[in-house]
């Protein structure tokens, strides 16, 4: 393929050996600078996307897509419920449980938190619970053990808290216990741990403790009634609709909610940080592009003559912009290709080795998630390219405006 004149004239300002060695220094900085600029663009916009989907799926595989609860604090005939949830359009999965804080004690000491009562038929179709069991079976809950005491699967980090293991004793302490001339006074019950889970959700393995849906009821004064029903979708992002059919389904005193109205601050956050990170990595490439507009003026102001000479043989006033915008992106290419490449790499090696920790009661996560997908990318190269392009123009611009006469006016 026959490319145009200006292209060929372009390259060679650029490649030729020059006399005056600082240009080439400068243009290799130019380059060096879109780089740095794209890779740090391609990296970090990674990096909040595996965040925003690593933290999307361990919540929606800690908890279920949407939630049915009653104004009255406690919902009849749960399994009835559930039943006719699973009818609903869209729902894949119904389970109920029972849900209360609580302050559970071993031997080794005492913590807060909260006792989940759950369906060992169900609740493995709507979240994450039977894959999450690291030590165990979630069947293990409604089955007593030796001694008669009811089983109950801790997370992981909350029996590293307590000091305990599969085998080990827990007393549960929940509020609204018997009422005495002292005053109220919790309800209590042991259970023996059967298992352990680990969500990789450092707020919820620190913090769930999970029992058998009917020890739950016992426990609180529930028998046959449940705090909600968890749902799992088809379809996560119509999670929204789907709770509102629920809804028309079931009338009042019920009501559903969907994940994204459960976490639509943390999102909505997670969504501003990428787009504000988005906007100061631009601002790194557009410092990049200024080394590219000096470069391009002093190639100008070097090459004065060969423009007046050009223009004398016949080169029109477009034919030398073009050749200084050609010669400004390639620059721009360069260093864009160059940036592309190495952050494309980076992000092949945090996303294989993971080698990148993070505490994980900070952070939900323990490493450091990578999502780069084709559509971030060229957004990344299109941005990169076109500011390159802007850059161009000025310069382009002053070289058409060369007066051949004048410049060669002592030659």
């Amino acid at each position: 393929m026959r490319l145009p004149v200006e292209f060929y004239i372009a390259r060679k300002y650029l490649l030729a050996k020059r006399k005056q060695t600082f240009i080439s220094i400068i243009t290799f900085i130019s380059i060096g600078g879109v780089a740095v600029g794209v890779m740090a663009l391609i990296i970090v916009l990674a990096v909040m996307s595996g965040f925003e989907g690593e933290l999307k799926d361990r919540i929606l595989g800690a908890t279920a897509h949407a939630h049915v609860t009653s104004l009255n604090g406690s919902i009849e005939e749960p399994f009835a419920v559930t039943e006719k949830v699973r009818k609903v359009e869209g729902v894949v999965a119904a389970s109920p449980y029972v849900f209360t804080q609580m302050m559970i004690s071993s031997g080794s000491g005492a913590v807060g938190g909260v006792l989940r009562g759950v369906d060992t038929a169900t609740v493995g179709d709507v979240t994450r619970l039977r894959r999450d069991l690291r030590v165990g079976r979630l069947e293990d809950l409604h089955r007593r053990t030796g001694d008669g005491l009811p089983g109950a699967v801790l997370g992981k980090e909350l029996a590293g808290n307590l000091g305990v293991g599969p085998g080990d004793v827990v007393e549960v302490l929940v509020p609204g216990g018997t009422i005495t001339p002292l005053g109220a006074f919790p309800k209590t019950a042991r259970f023996r741990v059967v298992g352990l889970s680990e969500s990789g959700m450092y707020e919820y393995d620190a913090t769930f403790a999970y029992v058998d849906f009917d020890e739950a009821g016992r426990l609180l004064g529930m028998e046959g009634r449940a705090t909600g029903v968890e749902v799992k979708v088809r379809d996560i992002y119509a999670a929204a609709a789907v709770a509102q059919r629920i809804r028309s389904a079931l009338g009042y005193p019920f009501w559903a909610k969907d994940w994204m109205q459960g976490n639509r601050n943390l999102f909505s956050a997670l969504k501003l940080e990428k787009v504000v990170m988005f906007v100061i990595l631009v601002l790194i490439v557009m410092v990049a592009a200024f080394n590219i507009i000096s470069t391009l003026i002093m190639v100008v102001m070097e090459k004065t003559k060969d423009i007046a000479v050009l223009m004398t043989l016949g080169a029109t006033r477009r034919s030398i912009r073009r050749i200084f915008a050609i010669e400004g992106l390639i620059i721009g290419v360069a260093g864009t290709a160059a940036g592309t490449t190495l952050g494309a790499l980076l992000c092949f090696l945090l996303k294989r080795y993971r080698f990148i920790r993070l505490p994980s009661d900070v952070y939900y996560i323990s490493t450091l998630p990578v999502s780069l997908d084709a559509g971030t990318v060229l957004l990344v190269v299109a941005s990169s390219v076109t500011i390159c392009f802007l850059a161009t123009l000025y310069p382009a611009l002053q070289a058409s405006r060369v007066d051949p006469a004048e410049a060669i006016r002592y030659e």
